[in-house]
């Protein structure tokens, strides 16, 4: 992380990309704007399967302009306090979840776990592909893992 990068939350890109300033957290920046998800789980919760995957779609497609251009704006690719990729992870892991304490706790650990351990193909794509879609597309993926296990252990009747 450059200690020379200047990021202006007053540009709304930034601002986005930032996970609404949580990513500029001194510690953990990445978990920290892992909880900028929960607005927009909140938000379409109620409106079913087809509005969360339409939603999953366009915060991951803006989301590879938001942190490109954020990455572009301060010189660092993938700079630590660019959010915006776990917001996607996230909300994709909890897609089709009945929300509770339980799911989002859950879904949260699974996704981080994920995210951090970078299995396989998540950890080849986090150093094979740049720009704005690599910054997002580690973390779609790990958004995915996460969402299969969350599932399995819902439809299993472990979490309600």
């Amino acid at each position: 992380m450059s200690t020379k990068c200047q990021f202006n939350l007053k540009k709304p890109h930034q601002f986005l990309a930032l996970g609404f300033g949580l990513g500029l957290a001194p510690k953990a920046p990445g978990t920290f704007g892992t909880f900028a998800a929960l607005p927009f789980i909140f938000l379409t919760v109620q409106y079913g399967i087809v509005i969360q995957l339409i939603t999953a779609l366009v915060i991951s497609i803006v989301g590879i302009w938001l942190c490109g251009k954020t990455a572009d704006d301060v010189g660092v690719h993938d700079h630590g306090a660019i959010v915006w990729d776990e917001v996607a992870g996230y909300y994709i892991t909890m897609i089709g979840a009945v929300i509770n304490w339980q799911t989002l706790l859950v879904g949260f650990v699974l996704f981080r776990f994920f995210d951090i351990v970078k299995p396989g193909p998540i950890r080849w794509l986090d150093k094979k592909v740049s720009g704005g879609f690599g910054i997002m597309i580690d973390d779609v993926l790990a958004g995915i893992f996460s969402l299969i296990c969350l599932q399995a252990l819902i439809q299993s009747g472990y979490l309600v």
